[in-house]
């Protein structure tokens, strides 16, 4: 059985992606940071495990991956889907302390969590290869202006990781390739201080809707998949057309 490793899911896209994964045969660990109740109850629900780690800090993540080998085996597949917003404002009142959490849990954690799974996809270390999935978002694309500019240039940094960490570990069996969702109707829009965004930023979009976070798991899930085996540094925009 393929063993899967979603970071951040507790809720939204990674709690949709772990549901998702278990259907289709994988032994998945969740992993999450404060929502213990979600996360194991979830794992409870699909069979998976649960394991409490920090993205961000690299002593977690090192565990987080060992308990991982010990209780359900060598990760095949890493979907880096663990990441935070804040409230909506403009770039000249940002906070020092703001920017670096956002550019540690959304770019260091995603980093961090790679290189675990490296360590034990590639074929230099004795895997047998494995796909890495980094969820990004269209942020990166349209910049988020006078909301989360951090945001999506931290996005944007995922977006250019994950072409390079395509092209350095593909010749080791290793996939990698990203998602950009566009607005998902998600709990992650109730810390942006604007829960009503997601209907109203959703609706401009050319499909005239907000996205369902199992749309995303679905497409999370196709890019990890067999089905995909040809496709590596690539950017799927799962965004309603935006």
């Amino acid at each position: 059985m393929k063993v899967l490793v979603v970071t951040g899911g507790g809720r939204g896209i990674g709690a949709a992606t772990a549901r998702l994964a278990a259907e289709r045969g994988y032994s998945v660990c969740v992993n999450y940071r404060k929502e213990k109740d979600a996360a194991e109850k979830l794992a409870r629900e699909i069979g998976g495990l649960a394991v409490q780690a920090d993205v961000a800090a690299e002593a977690d993540v090192v565990r987080l991956f060992k308990t991982v080998d010990e209780k359900l085996g060598r990760v095949n597949v890493l979907v880096n889907n663990a990441g935070i917003v804040d409230r909506g404002a403009r770039v000249e009142a940002m906070s020092a302390e703001r920017i670096q959490r956002m550019l540690a849990v959304n770019v260091l954690g995603s980093f961090l969590c790679a290189r675990e799974a490296v360590k034990r996809m590639s074929k230099r270390h004795g895997g047998s290869g494995g796909a890495i999935v980094n969820v990004s978002s269209i942020a990166a694309k349209l910049g988020s202006p006078g909301e989360y500019v951090d945001y999506a240039a931290a996005k944007g940094a995922i977006d250019t990781f994950t072409v390079g960490l395509a092209k350095e570990v593909g010749a080791e069996g290793i996939r990698v390739n990203g998602v950009r969702p566009g607005v998902v109707r998600t709990e992650i829009h109730l810390a942006s201080g604007d829960p009503a965004r997601v209907d109203r930023i959703g609706s401009a979009a050319p499909l005239q809707r907000a996205g369902e976070a199992e749309e995303i798991a679905r497409s999370i899930l196709w890019l990890a998949s067999d089905e995909a085996s040809y496709i590596s540094g690539a950017l799927l925009d799962v965004s309603g057309g935006r």
